[in-house]
């Protein structure tokens, strides 16, 4: 991974271009799908950007490599709650909240 192109894609999230920064990030987790902090980035990006199915699938992998990570949990039933899933997101911001994450 290119370090410049992950500090550009935070400067883009930092200054509210989430597109942007999912555009510079994306290609950044393809190239190495296990970078959790580009991963984060990338779903965060997704979420703010209003591409919430990508953000779901993002969130769903950051789980899936990390399943210690109580953010992840929280900000994926989130995810499913502003997609109109209301009782997947709970299910999550419980498991969250089970591992000392305080709710947004």
């Amino acid at each position: 991974m290119s370090y410049q192109e992950y500090q550009r894609a935070n400067l883009f999230f930092d200054s509210k271009d989430y597109a942007g920064a999912a555009a510079i990030l994306a290609p950044i987790v393809t190239a190495e799908p296990e970078h959790r902090a580009a991963l984060e980035l990338l779903g965060r990006s997704y979420f703010h950007s209003a591409q919430l199915g990508r953000a779901e699938e993002t969130f769903r992998r950051l789980v899936e490599l990390d399943p210690g990570n109580g953010w992840a949990y929280e900000v994926l039933g989130r995810t499913l709650e502003r997609r109109g899933d209301a009782a997947g997101g709970d299910r999550y911001r419980k498991l969250a909240r089970a591992m000392g994450v305080e709710a947004w």
